[in-house]
């Protein structure tokens, strides 16, 4: 009895006809054949049908608007898509949020100024990464079952201190962050949601310790004994994802103008929707950070025109989680046929 054949590479048909491995492939053929190519024609995609479902679509203005529903949210995906490449997932991140909203509360009535409450607001995130980057990274418990619990204990003590009240009276210039523009009609948000695209890309794609997240995120134990320091990466990236966390509260707590312990509810379903959507692997070791940044794009858009036609707010709940399982299980049914 013969043994089986060797299953052969990945092929596709080149234009003269002859069968072609994938790795033979033109980068453009890859690219056109990518995940975030299939996200960029969804993007151009909803683009026109919000253009034709709403004539208040097409105004400068309220597509700078748009971006208020994004921003925040991606700027904590970029550092989750890390996370979640390396294999691991962070629950807790919009308790983080209404934690440290709820220090720069505490902060503002005591009467600290812009630059403190800031740094307040940051550096109760990183508080917060560090908390959950030790019972993961340090004592091996494992990251979901953490952060579930660390998501209930950081909302906890939100309600404790704040209970059914509210933090206002925030500082005039610290609304800036919120709600003020840097360049006529592009908000702060949005331009440091580009900047941070830009460095989480060039962090995750072009240096060493990218390499390193890839590695884990594709077996973690060959990892280890090819010389990466496993434990101290993933302790890194939860500080990482605490602190975007934490620009996020400040961003939002100064959009909002004020802090209440239920700020950012549901938020961390939207990010790791966003995530998935971007291409990453839930399982860990693949994905990129233009995917992240094109689902946020999607997502935005399609949020703001579900807002322009007045669908209720728990339509769109649905179609979020609908979109989550789709994302999921759509590739691996492709796969199986």
């Amino acid at each position: 009895m013969s043994a089986p054949a060797t299953p052969p590479a990945a092929t596709t048909a080149s234009t003269t006809g002859r069968i072609l491995p994938n790795r033979l492939q033109s980068p453009l053929a890859r690219a056109l054949r990518s995940w975030e190519a299939l996200l960029l024609v969804v993007f151009v995609l909803v683009f026109a049908i919000n253009s034709f479902a709403s004539p208040y679509f097409l105004n400068a203005w309220n597509l700078s608007d748009a971006t208020f529903n994004f921003t925040e949210k991606a700027m904590i995906a970029f550092a989750m898509a890390m996370l979640i490449i390396a294999g691991e997932i962070d629950l807790s991140v919009a308790s983080i949020i209404a934690l440290a909203s709820t220090a720069m509360g505490l902060a503002m009535t005591a009467g600290a100024g812009v630059p403190v409450l800031v740094l307040v607001g940051l550096g109760t995130g990183l508080l917060c990464g560090v908390v959950n980057g030790v019972l993961v990274a340090r004592m091996g418990l494992p990251s979901i079952v953490v952060t579930i619990g660390t998501m209930s204990l950081f909302r906890g003590i939100s309600y404790i201190i704040l209970g059914d009240q509210a933090f206002t009276g925030y500082p005039k210039g610290f609304g800036y962050f919120g709600q003020g523009y840097v360049w006529w009609v592009f908000s702060f948000e949005l331009v440091l949601f580009a900047v941070l695209a830009v460095a989480f890309y060039l962090l995750l794609h072009k240096s060493t310790f990218g390499r390193a997240v890839y590695a884990i995120g594709n077996n973690a134990t060959a990892a280890q004994f090819s010389g990466i320091r496993v434990a101290r990466v993933r302790f890194l990236l939860f500080l990482l994802t605490g602190l975007m966390s934490g620009v996020a509260a400040v961003c939002l707590t100064s959009r909002l103008g004020s802090t209440r312990p239920s700020i950012a509810t549901g938020m961390e379903l939207e990010v790791v929707t966003m995530v998935v959507l971007g291409g990453i692997s839930i399982l860990g070791g693949s994905g990129t950070i233009p995917g992240v940044v094109l689902a946020a794009l999607i997502m935005g858009l399609v949020t703001f025109g579900f807002g322009l036609l007045n669908v209720p707010g728990i339509v769109m709940s649905i179609f979020l989680g609908l979109l989550l399982i789709s994302v999921i299980a759509v590739p691996r049914l492709l796969r199986r046929k």
